[in-house]
């Protein structure tokens, strides 16, 4: 009689006997558990671990000791611990501050200083960077009179002029005359007249030996008047033609810190001069400076048509037609503008002579880019009578007693 097999699973083909050998293959001494078991770590053999299963009753007896803890025979040293800092104590810790580049601090960097360059074909002004230039720990010594800084001399020969023996000299009703205290003092040399009124409120200026705080106040040329404990006179006259070179402006101080003409006259004499008219910062030639006001405005007025001859560069050859639309006058945003005379200097027609007598700003070189010529180089050969011959560039001369006599009341 045949075995019912419906209970058996019917993707079982083996036997009881078969199924019952299999259960006994769990045991560790199997094949497959000994290959998935670790292997016991060898120090002899080159730390490769030994084949084999792993005889866990010869590790009984191996040292006990700390994992983590090192031999006393161990080749590496042992490592030592910082000790950690006392929080405790009153000292504040320090903050945290990034350092950064002098190049990277934006905020911090000077800007660099602008200077004027001069004008383009549209007589429009140019600007550029200019650099700081390295400037002396030693305070510069400011100020007039005593308190300007002494340098040698250019030229020493400097005339007394002798103005008495004139006709047309003044009388002594017109030499009797009042003028303001402030002007008095600032025609001595001492200060400007804006700091001659702060010296009058504070009370530090004596008329004939009274105290004045008023402004306004007019004395004599034969008063005494005394500032600091010293006696006042008004300064001497001074009269100086210098040849101006280039990169100088004409200004008695400028707040960009260029150079100026008072850096090449500034010791020249101890009186307080100024420029008469002024000269563009690329244009050469003859600058006049004086501290006679009278003189200095008669030659400034456009009314007394002083003559001043140029010598003029373009930038290309001038035509025949534009030579004589600028002889016949031309026509300026500002007004005419009207040429006494005009000569062609050079062959290639480039270099000119220039004979004018109008006073407005930069009129030379707005006649010629009125008709589209840049004008490289200017150069004032002759002002109000007065040439160059024998004074070197940047370099000055007082004026003889014939010439200003000429300029006062001949002209």
């Amino acid at each position: 009689m045949k075995k019912d097999n419906s209970k058996r699973p019917f993707f079982s083909s083996k036997t009881d006997s078969e199924e019952s050998k299999g259960y006994s293959k769990s045991n560790p001494s199997s094949k497959d558990d000994q290959r998935r078991s670790p292997k016991k770590f060898d120090p002899k053999n080159d730390g490769k671990r030994s084949s084999g299963p792993r005889n866990w009753k010869q590790d009984e007896n191996r040292d006990r000791k700390g994992r983590f803890q090192k031999d006393e025979e161990s080749k590496f040293p042992k490592r030592t611990l910082k000790p950690r800092p006392d929080f405790a104590k009153d000292e504040k810790p320090k903050k945290f501050e990034k350092k950064f580049d002098k190049a990277e601090r934006r905020d911090e960097r000077e800007p660099q200083k602008r200077t004027y360059l001069g004008r383009g074909k549209d007589q429009k002004p140019i600007f550029g960077e200019k650099e700081q230039a390295h400037k002396s720990s030693a305070p510069a010594k400011k100020g007039f009179g005593k308190n300007r800084p002494k340098a040698p001399i250019m030229d020493s020969d400097r005339p007394d002029y002798n103005f008495d023996a004139l006709p047309s000299k003044k009388s002594k009703a017109e030499a009797n005359e009042e003028i303001r205290l402030n002007k008095y003092i600032a025609n001595s040399g001492i200060c400007s007249r804006r700091e001659a009124d702060e010296l009058i409120s504070k009370g530090l200026v004596s008329v004939n030996n009274e105290v004045i705080t008023e402004l306004g106040y007019k004395v004599k040329k034969s008063d005494r008047v005394v500032y600091n404990g010293k006696r006042i006179n008004p300064e001497k006259p001074v009269y100086l033609l210098l040849n101006k070179p280039k990169d100088f402006i004409t200004t008695t101080d400028d707040p960009m810190d260029r150079k100026t003409v008072m850096n090449l006259v500034g010791n020249a004499c101890e009186e307080r001069i100024f420029p008469v008219g002024r000269l563009d910062r690329n244009t050469t030639g003859l600058l006049l400076f004086t501290n006679d006001g009278e003189l200095a405005a008669k030659l400034s007025h456009p009314s007394n048509e002083i003559k001043k001859i140029y010598q003029v560069t373009l930038d290309k050859p001038l035509t025949k037609k534009d030579e004589e639309a600028i002889l016949e006058g031309l026509t300026l945003e500002d007004g005419p503008a009207n040429v006494d005379d005009m000569q062609v200097l050079s062959k290639d027609r480039t270099i000119l002579g220039l004979e004018i007598h109008i006073g407005r700003n930069r009129i030379v070189r707005r006649i010629f880019a009125h008709l589209g010529y840049d004008v490289t180089a200017l150069d004032r050969v002759m002002f109000a009578g007065l040439d160059k011959k024998d004074l070197k560039r940047g370099h000055y001369r007082f004026l003889s007693e014939k010439e200003v006599i000429k300029l006062k009341f001949f002209i």
